[in-house]
């Protein structure tokens, strides 16, 4: 039998293996090109070509960030197989960092909108590769589990919301001082710097995540061979579209293409279910916790929705409709540093969760799996409400004051640390072993199609109508809170199904 790889390194750092540090690093670089850029994203297309931008309608530039922000997330899967079975993890996050940085700088340097899009592609690629097999690296350093591997994780998890909150305010500094461009140019040049200090310490993280894992009695030569001719078919199919698009002769709507997307992607979802439940061959309770399952990837898909307003919607209310300056300081707010607030109210609220769920543990009032998704959908649409009553002083004519966003992100913080974490435990405990890796798969695509539809929600919201825009956000409201409500309602129901799984 193969023996996992493991860390060789034996070095320590405050109790914890030293290749922590550097996947640490690695992560945080990684999120702070992906939250910076992501916030100037939007902002960029669409602001006037005289400003440097690309003077996008807001519909269009919203669905672009749908599909920008849905095809990292769905890159995930491919960049997890990629890693799993040619190249092992370790060469899949320094590719990815590679490609991360290379991306951006297409972005700093693009002259046309074609050139600008292909940098975002380089981009997905390099996040596919990298972000579902930085974490598997640190799972590895660990390979007895246990309280030691969880503490590695929230360690871990310190670095992805340290690079979260930088990567705005710093990506927001060099386009105020640099001009526009300078923000993608920022993102690139960190993005590289990490991808430096993972050469230079890779030599700790040992033998984890090193090589490809052979499928039980399946030759890994002959499985790498068997694996690259595939990528390579792909990478020509792939090739031979982007050469099509880009020469003229299929012409790409970014609207109608989120739209099609998004079909695609709830034709896999539905399409995996019906084989899950039907044709697997599962018994009766792994059946029930299916539906769980199932219950679950909605509710996912409803919240992220709404909460990934905040790229899109939220962040054009922040640049038009918010009042930012500080008279007694004479200096405006950034925009994107607004983006700042989401990784600072999980530093600080993510530890005051995780004691307040253990003390409601030792009282048997900890909320059931299903609860906490509700919740965290009601919270998200309560967050919402708040925008609610900020557009309709828009609608009024008045800028609003900044504190407004402020509690929408908080409200969907909250709503997120109640839905995120345990989301994520849940689809390993209530999936079958030799299901679990394609059940995170599924996790991904309801967070893929979420981000999706909020591109296309954002871009109902119409800059030349301000008397719709309350209307817009009472929508994702009442839909939000509605469904949570019913979450909330079937929670026991839902439980019950889970049998024995805590």
């Amino acid at each position: 039998m193969e023996k996992p790889a493991t860390s060789t390194d034996g070095a320590q750092m405050f109790g914890h293996p030293r290749g922590l540090a550097t996947l640490f690093f690695t992560e945080m670089w990684e999120r702070f090109t992906y939250y910076g850029m992501r916030a100037l994203l939007v902002l960029f297309l669409v602001a006037a070509v005289a400003n440097g931008g690309f003077g996008i309608d807001d519909k269009t530039a919203a669905a672009i960030y749908g599909l920008y922000t849905a095809s990292v997330y769905l890159a995930a899967l491919p960049g997890g197989w990629i890693a799993d079975r040619l190249i092992g993890a370790q060469r899949a996050v320094l590719y990815g960092g590679i490609l991360i940085a290379l991306g951006n700088t297409v972005l700093a340097m693009s002259a046309t909108s074609q050139m600008f899009y292909f940098g975002l592609i380089i981009i997905v690629a390099g996040v596919g590769l990298l972000k579902p097999n930085v974490s598997t690296i640190v799972a590895d350093l660990y390979p007895e589990g246990g309280a030691r591997r969880d503490a590695g994780f929230s360690i871990f998890y310190i670095g992805i919301n340290l690079g979260a909150f930088l990567g705005p305010f710093v990506t927001a500094w060099a386009k105020g001082h640099f001009g526009d461009r300078a923000g993608f140019g920022a993102a690139a040049i960190f993005m590289a710097l990490g991808v430096v200090q993972f050469v230079l310490t890779r030599r700790h993280l040992g033998a984890s995540g090193a090589k490809p894992h052979a499928r039980p009695g399946e030759d890994l030569s002959a499985q790498i061979r068997s694996g690259w001719r595939r990528v390579g078919a792909g990478l020509a199919i792939s090739a031979a579209l982007l050469a099509a698009v880009a020469l003229g002769l299929i012409a790409v709507n970014p609207v109608s293409l989120a739209q099609s997307t998004s079909y695609l992607i709830l034709a896999m979802a539905v399409g995996y279910f019906v084989y899950y439940f039907f044709f697997a061959g599962l018994d009766l309770a792994d059946k029930k916790r299916g539906i769980v399952l199932l219950v679950l990837f909605i509710g996912s898909v409803m919240f992220w929705s709404g909460y990934e307003q905040a790229g899109s919607s939220l962040n054009l209310f922040a640049e038009r409709y918010t009042d930012r300056t500080i008279a007694a300081l004479g200096f405006t707010i950034p925009t994107e540093w607004f983006q700042t607030l989401n990784p600072i109210y999980i530093m600080l609220c993510a530890p005051f969760f995780a004691a307040m769920w253990v003390a409601l543990g030792r009282r048997n009032l900890d909320p059931s799996v299903p609860a906490k998704f509700a919740i965290g959908v009601m919270l998200m649409g309560l967050g919402t409400l708040v925008m609610v009553v900020a557009s309709h002083l828009v609608a009024q004519g008045h800028k609003v004051l900044p504190y407004w966003l402020v509690m929408t992100y908080l409200l969907h913080t909250l709503g997120e640390l109640c839905l995120s974490p345990v989301g994520l435990s849940f689809y390993t405990k209530l999936t079958p072993k030799r299901f679990v890796g394609q059940m995170m798969g599924m996790w991904f695509l309801s967070i893929s199609l979420g981000n999706l539809l909020a591109g296309l929600i954002a871009g109902g919201f119409d800059a030349n109508d301000l008397g719709a825009m309350p209307a817009r956000y009472l929508y994702i409201v009442l839909f939000s809170v509605g469904l949570g409500a019913v979450l909330l309602v079937l929670s026991r129901p839902v439980q019950k199904l889970m049998g024995d799984i805590e």
